[in-house]
C-alpha cells in the first residue's frame, strides 16, 4: 500500500461536472491544495479523471511528516503538534503517524479534528507548465516519487 499526494495545479471556472465533482470529493477546491489519498482501485480511477487538472505521486514518510508539521491544521486553524497527535491517536509523534499513513495502516481522516486538505504555497521556481503532462515536460498528471520534491518546494 502507498499513499498518493494529490495537488491541484489548475483552477478553471468551466471544468466539466465529473472533474469538478471528483476534485470536490478529494477536497481540492482551490489551486495549490493538497490531499493525501490512500491507494485503492477507486482512488486510482478518480486520479485518472482529474489528471488534466492535478498532479499526483507516491509521497514518502519524511515528506508527509514535514507537510503535516508545517501545513497541517486542526479545526480553528491551529497548527498540528506532536502533543496533539499523541493525545488524539495511538502514535507518539507526527513521524510515526506519517509512517503509518504511507504504509496504509492508518488514514489521515482518522485523526480527530485534523483538516484533510493542506493549503500550500505556490512552488518555488513555479510549475513546469500547467497545460502539459509531466511526462511531456509539464506539471500535470502522474509524477511518481518526484512529487516529494514538488511538495518540499511548496512548503
Amino acid at each position: 500500500m502507498v499513499a498518493y499526494a494529490v495537488i491541484r495545479v489548475r483552477g478553471q471556472p468551466d471544468v466539466s461536472y465529473n472533474i469538478e465533482t471528483t476534485m470536490h470529493l478529494f477536497g481540492l477546491n482551490r489551486v495549490n491544495n493538497c490531499a493525501i489519498v490512500p491507494e485503492s482501485l477507486s482512488s486510482k480511477g478518480m486520479l485518472q479523471v482529474v489528471k488534466d487538472y492535478c498532479t499526483y505521486g507516491e509521497i514518502d514518510a519524511e515528506t508527509l511528516a514535514a507537510l503535516i508539521r508545517s501545513r497541517g491544521r486542526i479545526v480553528g486553524d491551529v497548527p498540528v503538534t506532536d502533543d496533539y497527535v499523541k493525545e488524539k491517536t495511538e502514535f507518539a509523534s507526527i513521524d510515526a503517524l506519517a509512517a503509518a499513513i504511507v504504509a496504509g495502516e492508518y488514514k489521515l481522516k482518522d485523526v480527530e479534528g485534523l483538516k484533510p486538505v493542506f493549503r500550500l504555497h505556490p512552488p518555488v521556481r513555479g510549475y513546469e507548465g500547467n497545460k502539459r503532462a509531466f511526462a511531456a515536460g509539464g506539471a500535470l498528471g502522474y509524477r511518481g516519487d518526484k512529487i516529494n520534491a514538488l511538495v518540499k518546494r511548496m512548503l
